[in-house]
């Protein structure tokens, strides 16, 4: 059994800082792809930010040059610094991995609880 648990979150100010982290336990062989993704009310889910194993990053259009995700492959856990946020960054961002849970295992997909940020004066 996989569990993602996210922390971090909460309220900050527009123009703030914030960190999330992710972090993967349980029966782990490796993990592909981490993401974050996020929703707000009436919105879809969107992509935020991903990174491979190997350190590729892809991000979403409207986060570029604010976000930055990284990864602690040891840990198996993924984290999303927030700087510069806007009261449009407000939504539930949930974290997201691809786990083989053992040698000869295809991948599963997992994905955590969830986080509110809010950003508010």
């Amino acid at each position: 059994q996989v569990q993602l648990v996210e922390s971090g979150g909460g309220l900050v100010q527009p123009g703030g800082s914030m960190r999330v982290s992710c972090a993967a336990s349980g029966s782990i062989f490796s993990i592909n792809v981490m993401g974050w993704y996020r929703q707000s009310p009436g919105k879809q889910r969107e992509l935020v930010a991903t990174i491979t194993s190997g350190g590729s990053t892809n991000y979403g259009d409207s986060v570029k040059g604010r976000f930055t995700i990284s990864r602690d492959n040891a840990k198996n856990t993924v984290d999303l610094q927030m700087n510069s946020l806007k009261p449009e960054d407000t939504a539930v961002y949930y974290c997201r991995m691809g786990i083989h849970p053992g040698l000869g295992y295809r991948e599963y997909d997992y994905w955590g609880q969830g986080t509110q940020v809010t950003v508010s004066s």
